[in-house]
């Protein structure tokens, strides 16, 4: 039986070849709350010209608006890319419980101090983050994505 957390990431996945298919950063993302998807995205900032249209930043609005409140404790982030550090502090900022990342970012990744920010004992708000669910098909999407961009 498949898990949820590699259920949910294959439709991060999904995003994510979406977003290759419109010229944007293969990194797609999924809210989840009560084993429900309630947001999924994937990065669009060349298409809206925004620096800030990541694929986690999305979902967070989109779930935020279906649930009412932008408080989304009980929600699950699957996303194909480990957070950048605007992305991680959106993360804690909305309360949400798990992060669950594919690949690594060794560049811009954020969790080390996203673990080290949440760990504080003066923080009233906890987030689980576990790495590296499917993060062989999502790193290898990025990479092919980055290579045929220098070789094109």
């Amino acid at each position: 039986m498949q898990s949820d957390d590699t259920r949910f990431m294959e439709l991060a996945l999904a995003q994510a070849r979406q977003a290759i298919e419109v010229g944007e950063t293969p990194i797609g993302a999924v809210l989840v709350h009560e084993g429900a998807v309630l947001a999924a995205a994937h990065n669009r900032r060349e298409i809206d010209f925004d620096p800030t249209a990541h694929a986690e930043m999305l979902v967070l609005r989109a779930a935020a608006q279906t649930l009412g409140r932008w408080r989304l404790s009980g929600c699950t982030l699957y996303v194909t890319l480990e957070p950048c550090a605007m992305c991680a502090g959106a993360l804690v900022l909305a309360r949400i419980d798990r992060l669950v990342f594919g690949a690594h970012d060794p560049k811009a990744g954020a969790v080390e101090s996203l673990y080290r920010l949440v760990d504080d004992a003066r923080l009233n708000h906890r987030v689980q983050v576990t790495g590296g669910v499917l993060a062989e098909a999502c790193g290898s999407m990025l990479s092919e994505f980055f290579r045929a961009k220098r070789s094109g």
